[in-house]
């Protein structure tokens, strides 16, 4: 009878000790160590099996042959991307998926990510969808797809979580999986496998259970063998953790070809869809959605869409422009000051970085003499955003100036530039591209690095009068 041992295996790193500690001593994590158990006798050979035993090694090189082949000789006629037809979807993969595009997409429970794949199901009418549903059942998809109304026809549903059978399902109903099949002979092949979520699948070669480390590594491993063999592209649900990473172990985003998150606040009904990885396209790009009762619905311009509901010459509202990858997006930002009624004043923002209002603050007291010593400053991004560019801090400046000094800014008036510690106005990326952008919406006079050096320059433009 094969002895079963007990370790804790940490689920940031895979390290592992034969006791449980509250910090892991690899990677510092913390709580992330899980009790796992497992047979010696397995393990063993389960090692041998895949190459690590010297007789088995030696056995491997015996039979292997390796095979070069020149880059130039390589065709490319089979790499023509699919469409999601999804406009904002595409642009963020690069323009499509890759023949064999593994996409590894996270983010926070109910930001979307299921509503977002059954849409993409729903607009490739004339492709086949696997759905693998490992969290929901049928039944519960049936009812998100009937609110969005579609009709799922070309999407089939396989309730499994044994990773083994899935890969058998793929290799089964691809183009790839008999070379003798000609075009007469496909009208069953699956275009598209989506795997909703990584974290519930398993395999028997594996040891641990569904969601830990071994678990998701291997079955990524396996699910991207199996795309790469098939030319199938496959999308991956995955966990994100409460600091907003990717659950499972760091190497699961260097297996995948492309890592997505889907990013917005629960109080707003935005959505952008960002990259941080991507094998066949830039990492610069965002797709931006609004959610509604019907699914995911397309901004072709975010900047109107954002700028809908301000109140025009309004006393501590700039506008300014940053940049979403390519994209030039119109943001405004509000702030709010008040006589402090306590001894220290409070500092709080809502889509900006509090210690970056802290340091503007104070470049604003240090090089204007304003004193802001004795305010409240609440700031304030409207549409429920985040903005972690440099580019904002001018129109957080004239912001926080506009409140505490009681006068509007121009209703056509755009600021950016990143304020420097001694007041000077830094310049940004993109500049005339922004420029236009404002331009474009209306907004005459931008005040930039370009006609304002210093803090001190850009007040006269944007206010008439002293300050």
């Amino acid at each position: 009878m094969s002895k079963f041992k007990s370790v804790y295996i940490c689920q940031n790193c895979e390290y592992e000790t034969s006791k449980w500690v509250g910090q892991c001593p690899n990677c510092g994590e913390w709580n992330t160590m899980v009790e796992t158990a497992f047979s010696k006798t397995s393990t063993a050979s389960s090692r041998n099996s895949v190459g690590f035993g010297r007789s088995s090694s030696a056995k491997l090189r015996s039979t292997m042959q390796a095979q070069l082949t020149q880059l130039s000789q390589i065709s490319l006629e089979k790499t023509k991307r699919l469409s999601s037809s999804l406009k904002e979807f595409d642009r963020v993969l690069g323009g499509g998926f890759v023949p064999g595009h593994v996409v590894l997409l996270a983010g926070d429970p109910g930001i979307g990510k299921s509503t977002l794949l059954t849409q993409i199901s729903s607009r490739m009418k004339n492709s086949k969808v696997l759905y693998v549903c490992g969290e929901e059942s049928a039944a519960q998809i049936r009812i998100r797809s009937e609110r969005m109304g579609y009709s799922g026809d070309n999407l089939f549903m396989l309730p499994e979580n044994n990773v083994d059978l899935i890969c058998q399902v793929m290799e089964s109903r691809s183009g790839s999986s008999d070379p003798r099949r000609n075009s007469q002979n496909t009208q069953d092949e699956i275009a598209l496998a989506v795997i909703d979520s990584i974290q519930t699948l398993y395999s028997d070669d594996l040891t641990g259970m569904a969601g830990s480390v071994g678990q998701v590594r291997g079955s990524t491993q396996k699910l991207t063998d199996t795309a790469k063999k098939t030319g199938m592209p496959v999308i991956l649900v995955g966990h994100v953790t409460k600091e907003g990473t990717v659950a499972g172990p760091k190497v699961l985003e260097h297996i995948v070809d492309t890592v997505l998150y889907l990013e917005g606040d629960s109080q707003h009904m935005f959505r952008v869809l960002k990259t941080t990885k991507n094998r066949f396209g830039p990492i610069s790009e965002v797709g931006i959605f609004e959610m509604q009762e019907e699914g995911m619905r397309e901004v072709d311009n975010p900047s109107q869409l954002f700028l809908s509901q301000r109140m025009g010459a309004a006393v501590g509202s700039c506008v300014t422009v940053v940049m979403e990858g390519f994209r030039p997006i119109l943001f405004e930002i509000q702030a709010l000051t008040m006589l402090s009624k306590f001894g220290n004043p409070r500092r709080t923002a809502s889509g900006f970085s509090v210690n970056r209002l802290q340091v503007l603050l104070a470049i604003i007291e240090k090089s204007l003499g304003i004193n802001l010593s004795s305010y409240d400053v609440y700031l304030n991004v409207a549409g429920g955003l985040k903005v972690n560019e440099y580019a904002a801090d001018l129109a957080v400046c004239l912001a926080v100036i506009s409140s505490v000094k009681n006068k509007p800014l121009p209703s056509n008036a755009a600021a950016f530039g990143e304020c420097g510690l001694l007041g000077e106005i830094r310049r940004v990326s993109y500049q005339q591209k922004r420029e236009k952008e404002a331009e474009k919406l209306g907004y005459t006079k931008v005040i930039s690095p370009e006609n304002a050096k210093t803090l001190g320059q850009a007040l006269p433009i944007v206010f008439s009068g002293k300050i």
